[in-house]
Formats: C-alpha cells, structure tokens, sequence
C-alpha cells in the first residue's frame, strides 16, 4: 500500500507542471480562432515604380525595322 501512494504522490507532484507546460503550448493554437481577419488587412509587397523603360524600347525597335 506504502508503494502505491508514493507512486500516486508522485503523480500529483507532477500534474501542476504538465497541466502548465499542455497551457503553453496549446495557448496559441487555441488563440487562432479568436482572430477576426478582415478583407482590407491584406499585406502585399511593395509596387515598384514605372520608369517607362517599356515605351523606350518601344520606340527603339520601330525605328530599326
């Protein structure tokens, strides 16, 4: 009976830090649903800007043929 309740002891000394190491790391995944997304927080990359480089071309090549 000594045997048991050592063993039961043991447990019991254990649960507070497995119930706080399961809090850890379940708390993000249960923190996901919470999230509201909208449509308008979408993040992009940066445009690059047009130096009209295309047109230049354009016109380089009409004047060859």
């Amino acid at each position: 009976m000594n045997r048991h309740l050592t063993e039961t002891l043991k447990c019991l000394r254990l649960l507070p830090r497995a119930l706080a190491i399961i809090l850890v790391i379940s708390a993000p995944v249960l923190a996901v649903p919470s999230l509201q997304a909208a449509d308008h927080t979408v993040i992009e990359a940066p445009t690059m800007k047009k130096r009209g480089a295309g047109f230049v071309l354009m016109v380089c090549l009409q004047r060859g043929s």
